[in-house]
C-alpha cells in the first residue's frame, strides 16, 4: 500500500499519549494513527462504546451491590 505523510498539531500530551500507546502496543505512531482512524471509520470503535454501554446497563446492580458492600465494610471499620 503506498504511503502518504500527514502533518498534524496537537497538544505536547496527546503527542506523548500517542508515543507510549503506541510503544505500549509494539506499533509506530503512524501505524497506531492509522488503527485509529480505521477503527473509527469502519464503526469498530462505536460498536464497542454501544456494547460497553450496553454491558454496564445490563449489569448495573451487580456493580450497585458490590460499591454498597464496600461502603457498609469500610463504615463498619471507620468506628
Amino acid at each position: 500500500m503506498a504511503k502518504t505523510q500527514l502533518g498534524a498539531r496537537v497538544d505536547v500530551e496527546v503527542a506523548e499519549l500517542a508515543k507510549k500507546r503506541a510503544s505500549d502496543l509494539g506499533l509506530s505512531v503512524g501505524e497506531y494513527l492509522a488503527r485509529l482512524v480505521e477503527d473509527d471509520a469502519s464503526g469498530l470503535r462505536a460498536r464497542a462504546v454501544a456494547a460497553a454501554t450496553r454491558f454496564l446497563a445490563e449489569h448495573q446492580a451487580v456493580f450497585d451491590e458490590a460499591e454498597d458492600g464496600q461502603h457498609a465494610r469500610g463504615g463498619a471499620h471507620a468506628a
